[in-house]
């Protein structure tokens, strides 16, 4: 009798641990996906997302997509899978996540996006974004400033399959392409990475030795554009980056790169969670889906106020 007592235990632990991926995660929880942690931005986001989550009572699986579409799509079937109550995204491409989007939203499980829009409307819940826009005004105002409206200078672009890195490029120009004696000798995608735009920014200064300023569409690239001109021995270079990371706060103190924009990731991250909370409590979170947060200058007046993605007063 004792035995077989025992092997009805063994029976049914082996069945709770074939069954276990469907019950992986507690009853109230948010799955938040981001591009890798390896970029401090998304990691403010998954660390403000996790926050405001914790702090409203509800668990969290925080998973990275890595800007894989296909790596997202298989997160989302596994968010699905686990009766995750609302999912927070920074998607892997605008065109290429509304299937995942709108798969979630046939499942019943509604998507609160951050950072980056996809090219569909009433598949999300929310899509909250820096006003990209806005803030490559900003930087381009201060980088022509910078500049003395005049020079040769280099941009480097974001990844082509982010809508972000259009608009802060066409943010960028609509200021910029006003002034006739700002040329721009070089443009190049370095795909948000630090380690491209290093290579890039290398190529450019050998066959443009005269660039006197560098335009960038986000901090990690203007941190890759940074080290290869400082390795040439030309930190006489105007630098500008996007998106107000600790790193670049700490080359502008020390008159490294001259001006960052700020997005905040942070707040923006928590802000969706507190939007997810609202809409699966009242099934409405009473605003628009799509919903801009302005962006700040951040220069050496005030860089010694930011921290991690949040300017304090």
């Amino acid at each position: 009798m004792k035995l077989n007592r025992i092997l009805l235990a063994s029976a049914l632990a082996l069945s709770v641990a074939w069954v276990a991926p469907g019950l992986a995660v507690a009853a109230d929880t948010i799955a938040i996906i981001t591009p890798s942690h390896d970029n401090p931005f998304f990691k403010a986001e998954a660390d403000g997302a996790a926050a405001k989550a914790k702090e409203l009572g509800y668990e969290t699986m925080v998973l990275v997509h890595d800007d894989d579409a296909n790596k997202q799509s298989e997160l989302f079937d596994s968010a699905i899978a686990a009766g995750v109550k609302a999912i927070v995204l920074d998607n892997a491409g605008a065109d290429a996540s509304v299937s995942a989007v709108q798969k979630a939203k046939d499942a019943g499980i509604p998507s609160f996006l951050i950072d980056r829009e996809i090219t569909a409307t009433g598949v999300a819940v929310s899509q909250i974004v820096s006003n990209n826009y806005q803030g490559a005004q900003l930087g381009a105002e201060k980088f022509v400033e910078l500049m003395g409206e005049g020079g040769q200078y280099a941009e480097l672009l974001g990844k082509e399959s982010d809508t972000n890195a259009g608009i802060r490029s066409q943010g960028y120009h609509d200021v910029i392409d006003q002034y006739p004696d700002l040329k721009m000798v070089a443009q190049q995608t370095a795909n948000w990475s630090q380690t491209e735009a290093y290579a890039v920014m290398e190529s450019m200064l050998q066959a443009n030795p005269e660039i006197k300023g560098v335009i960038s569409g986000n901090d990690t690239m203007a941190m890759g554009a940074w080290a290869a001109l400082e390795a040439a021995g030309r930190k006489d270079v105007i630098v500008v980056g996007f998106d107000g990371s600790n790193d670049v706060r700490d080359s502008i103190l020390a008159g490294g790169i001259k001006a960052t924009v700020l997005q905040p990731a942070y707040s923006q991250a928590q802000l969706a969670v507190t939007q997810a909370d609202k809409y699966l409590k009242g099934g409405s979170t009473g605003l628009d889906e799509k919903q801009l947060m302005d962006c700040v200058l951040i220069d050496d007046s005030n860089a010694s106020k930011l921290e991690t993605f949040a300017l304090s007063n």
